[in-house]
């Protein structure tokens, strides 16, 4: 059995971007399926998210998610009572964060980029869902936005972009490479004849930057998850077939 996630050596709380490895589910969404809503038994789910709190070390009851609708909405998950099971989704966002000690936050991803973020002074942690759609309307930097608000120092915070379509796989049309090279520059694009293809781990760091968060503050993992079939679920590489990873930290300061 492979490990259920992997880490970032910058993070200095518990977090992970989860594998495929380690799980129950069978078939196309083996194993550690992390989805409702992409044909898996429900209670293969269930279990395939016991195991993942388990091997975080944290109740099942305290991990707060949303319905990724691929916008630039954050919300704030607040503590509560925990349960053995999980929580409701909190609504509608691709980003969330919370303050409470022994809470996590977590995003789901196939391809779309997730990120982390931590603020080791003011001890706030945050999840990203970044897909296309997210990183156009910057998302990261809503993110962001949310923990300055809250007293942040964006020039202090630690991020983690994790396991990405990578540009190796992601073709895009060439009105869509236009419209990012001039949103983001033309490095997040290279074009091989009449065929682009889009940097989108690129344009969040470039996002990034933009509202202060520092480079040296910055660990962009650099696994494909359209690549990978071993370790990785790829909404583009499975044609909308497969599973679902969740992107998690944890506030343990």
């Amino acid at each position: 059995m492979g490990s259920l996630f992997i880490t970032s050596a910058l993070l200095p709380v518990p977090h992970g971007f989860a594998t495929r490895s380690g799980g129950v589910s069978e078939g196309r969404l083996a194993s550690l399926n992390l989805g409702f809503t992409v044909g898996d038994v429900r209670e293969r789910v269930e279990e395939n998210y016991r195991r993942l709190a388990t091997a975080v070390g944290a109740p099942l009851g305290a991990l707060h998610t949303v319905k990724q609708v691929h916008g630039d909405r954050v919300l704030q998950a607040a503590g509560g009572q925990n349960t053995p099971t999980l929580r409701p989704q909190l609504g509608d966002a691709d980003a969330l964060f919370t303050e409470q000690p022994g809470e996590w936050v977590g995003v789901s991803t196939a391809d779309c980029v997730p990120v982390l973020l931590v603020d080791p002074e003011g001890k706030r942690v945050a999840a990203v869902h970044s897909g296309w759609r997210g990183t156009d309307a910057d998302i990261a930097a809503r993110a962001v936005e949310a923990l300055v608000a809250r007293g942040s120092r964006p020039e202090r915070l630690l991020a983690a972009v994790g396991p990405a379509i990578q540009q190796c796989c992601y073709v895009v049309s060439e009105e869509m490479a236009k419209h990012f090279a001039t949103r983001f520059g033309s490095d997040v694009v290279v074009a091989r004849g009449d065929e682009f293809r889009l940097d989108l781990s690129r344009a969040v760091v470039l996002t990034l930057r933009r509202v202060g968060v520092k480079v040296a503050h910055m660990d962009v993992l650099q696994d494909c998850t359209s690549c990978d079939s071993g370790r990785f679920f790829s909404h583009r590489r499975d044609s909308g077939r497969t599973g679902r990873h969740i992107n998690f930290v944890l506030h343990r300061f």
